[in-house]
């Protein structure tokens, strides 16, 4: 799976533009569904088909990452640009941009008066090289990304859109895995999810699923002065109880905890204080759905330089296919 996951963070693919990494998760899935569609959002829908006897299950995995657009180019050649998606000021000074045309640029800023602050994003650039705004090879409206390279140290994987690519790696190598299931199950590889999980919420509209399980990364609490929560990164996937936008069906969560236990998986119960993931949409379109999430721990999510734990992401693998490949007690 390691190369899948490099693959996949190298991959372009801001909050609609997600295109490239469509088309590396079709490759990846190859034969291995028994249908395979795309729908009017830009959704991937992978679908495996069971005996009839179980339930209709959606496994929403979204391939967006956060990223930039120009909004305007300087006299002087200089990009102007707003977000996509949750951008932290923090990360932004030096950082590299590749826009979709393959243009790279860098982020600064306007002198700061002070080193102990931080300026808006709209006193923010991004330098192309050009000389003047006729230069500039980077028109307005032109997506981009943070450029940086996949990189495993020891166990743990670091790259820039683990959130989610991370998740959607897991989501395929389950679906290869499943030779069985009494489920029609549609594995989503979702659009838009970092501007509002847009696309799982028409996905799951179309399909009119009973069960939803989003495959995402999470918080960790493991850091110096981090959020306080209960996940720690190499201590297993977490299993969602609640975030900024669902509780997690109790039942699932009850199940979910059952099978890892049975299956000697290390799990841990995560409650989320802020962010959300494709679940909430699952639980909330059509007639509703039962819905929750396995989460992979994460550490500096919205960085350039997320970083997960292998045995984290193995285990998630692992306790998804045996979801999937029994019937779901709720």
């Amino acid at each position: 799976m390691e190369e899948l996951i490099r693959r996949l963070t190298e991959a372009f693919g801001p909050s609609g533009f997600e295109e490239p990494v469509r088309e590396t998760v079709k490759a990846a899935i190859g034969d291995a569904a028994d249908e395979m569609r795309v729908d009017a959002m830009g959704n991937l829908i992978a679908s495996k088909y069971g005996d009839g006897s179980g339930r209709k299950v959606m496994v929403a995995a979204h391939m967006d990452e956060i990223g930039v657009i120009s909004t305007h180019v300087t006299e002087a050649g200089f990009l102007r640009f707003t977000g996509i998606g949750g951008l932290r000021l923090q990360t932004l000074l030096g950082a590299r941009v590749r826009f979709a045309g393959g243009q790279l640029g860098v982020v600064y800023c306007e002198r700061l008066p002070t080193r102990m602050t931080l300026h808006p994003l709209e006193r923010h650039y991004i330098d192309v090289g050009a000389a003047n705004r006729e230069d500039c090879p980077v028109s307005v409206g032109t997506p981009g990304i943070f450029e940086r390279s996949f990189l495993r140290e020891g166990q743990r994987y670091i790259g820039k859109s683990m959130d989610d690519r991370v998740g959607c790696a897991v989501a395929v190598a389950a679906l290869r895995q499943l030779n069985e299931t009494p489920h029609d199950v549609h594995f989503v590889f979702s659009v838009q999810e970092e501007v509002g999980a847009r696309g799982a919420l028409a996905a799951a509209n179309m399909l009119g699923v009973d069960v939803g399980i989003a495959i995402d990364v999470t918080l960790t609490g493991d850091t110096l002065k981090g959020p306080h929560m209960a996940v720690r990164l190499g201590q297993g996937p977490a299993i969602k109880v609640k975030d900024a936008g669902m509780i997690a069906h109790r039942g699932l969560v009850r199940l979910m905890r059952r099978r890892a236990e049975e299956m000697k998986i290390a799990y841990q119960l995560e409650v989320l204080e802020g962010g959300s993931t494709d679940a909430r949409s699952v639980q909330i379109a059509g007639a509703g759905a039962a819905a929750g999430c396995i989460s992979i721990p994460c550490r500096y999510v919205h960085s350039q330089s997320e970083t997960v734990h292998a045995a984290d992401v193995d285990q998630a693998r692992e306790l998804l296919v045996d979801l999937l490949s029994k019937p779901l007690d709720l």
